[in-house]
């Protein structure tokens, strides 16, 4: 049975979405795998050591591979890593920055002779999938900074498959909210502007976020797996492969450079079974309970809500991407607690015996986030319940509340 040599993640590489897909992958390595983490693209921040931790526990505690860090030079160590390991993961960061590190370095050589020998597995998420083509987005300096739309240099690894391509990973990307952030952030405009700079045969490889395309060459097969979908954009026109979809090496060779294939519009993309939702739709699930058990009178309802809600932002704590979702889900669940409290605190005459249900589940919940040294957290809940209304007190490990009354 073979596998792809490559799997391109346009987002969520280490987020609950894609645990089933990394295990699908892991299943189909020898026992005992060497598995490799280069942490390149995000070596400039002040946080690399904690970003590489977080990955690590999570391909360890979720889809059961061990991971070596290799490090970040050229010495002997890494690139004997890179050039022996089964399985090699590469993720989130900056893709410019990474090609800085990269360029005529003995570590690019070794990912192109990994993909020439077409030798073990590689993953390439989020900003590293940007680099596996020919160009690449230049994402912060674009988005952040504001330059011109401009092309930066890739490793062009996927020339080793017969690809000339510019990869876009966050292909679908809606954090824009009332503008367009599409296209790793580009949005419809500038890309038109990019893809006036790219030669005839050549043509964008999008992949959607919570998504990921596997390619082996050897069975000229192409696999679309996740959430989203893979588009092969040339001049605007777009093909697009929903998750589930199949297709031939040669076909996708096809369309990327003759254009050759049907043009279709974006279909409606059915989610996997097994796909859990993101955190930005677990936060949207839980607040649309919290308000159907508030219009209900449910206190347990409200309460399960928030419990739902504060396991989802546990949950997520190990994605090692910068996702507003998280950030958004962080402030929604404070908003609940504190609506809960005020709610709790309005027109009730005995608080010992009507607020307990409502009150204690937050006190264990902020008791559960001390004992998991999420302080930040769990301060969050005693503030919102604080301003709602109801006070906390700690004495020797000893929790106590009340309520203050209008006026007090």
């Amino acid at each position: 049975m073979t596998w792809p040599v490559l799997t391109i993640m346009g987002s969520g590489e280490t987020s609950p979405t894609m645990v089933s897909v990394h295990r699908t992958v892991a299943a189909r390595l020898p026992d005992q795998p060497g598995a490799v983490l280069i942490e390149t693209p995000y070596a400039f921040q002040e946080n690399v050591a904690d970003i590489s931790a977080k990955a690590c526990q999570y391909f360890d505690r979720s889809v059961g591979l061990h991971v070596t860090v290799a490090p970040e030079t050229d010495n002997d160590q890494a690139l004997t890593l890179l050039r022996t390991a089964d399985w090699l993961f590469c993720g989130p960061g900056s893709p410019t920055y990474a090609m800085r590190r990269w360029t005529g370095s003995l570590i690019a050589q070794a990912l192109h002779d990994r993909f020439r020998q077409r030798r073990g597995h590689t993953v390439f998420a989020s900003a590293a999938a940007a680099t596996l083509g020919r160009w690449t987005v230049p994402v912060y300096e674009i988005y952040k900074s504001g330059e011109d739309p401009f092309w930066a240099g890739g490793l062009d690894l996927l020339r080793h498959l017969d690809l000339t391509v510019a990869v876009i990973p966050h292909y679908d990307n809606r954090e824009g909210g009332t503008h367009d952030t599409r296209f790793c952030y580009l949005g419809e405009r500038r890309l038109r502007i990019l893809e006036q700079h790219l030669p005839d045969d050549a043509a964008v490889l999008g992949v959607d976020e919570h998504t990921a395309v596997h390619i082996d060459p050897d069975a000229d097969q192409v696999q679309v797996t996740g959430r989203g979908a893979l588009t092969v954009r040339r001049h605007g026109a777009d093909t697009v492969f929903a998750s589930g979809s199949a297709l031939t090496l040669t076909e996708l060779r096809s369309l990327a450079h003759q254009g050759l294939g049907v043009r279709s519009t974006r279909p409606p993309v059915a989610q996997e079974a097994d796909t859990p939702p993101t955190i930005s739709e677990t936060a949207a699930t839980c607040e649309r309970r919290f308000d159907t058990a508030l219009t209900a009178r449910d206190a347990d309802g409200m309460a399960r809500a928030i419990l739902e809600l504060e396991t989802a932002v546990h949950d997520w704590s190990t994605d090692t991407e910068l996702d507003d979702g998280a950030d958004q889900a962080r402030a929604i669940l404070r908003t609940l607690v504190l609506r809960l409290a005020a709610t709790a605190a309005t027109g009730l005459a005995d608080p010992a015996d009507l607020l307990g249900p409502l009150v204690q589940p937050l006190l264990d919940l902020r008791s559960g986030l001390r004992a998991r040294h999420d302080y930040v957290t769990a301060d969050a809940v005693r503030d919102a319940l604080i301003a709602g209304g109801v006070t906390v007190s700690d004495d020797n490990g000893r929790v106590t509340w009340r309520v203050l009354r209008p006026g007090r």
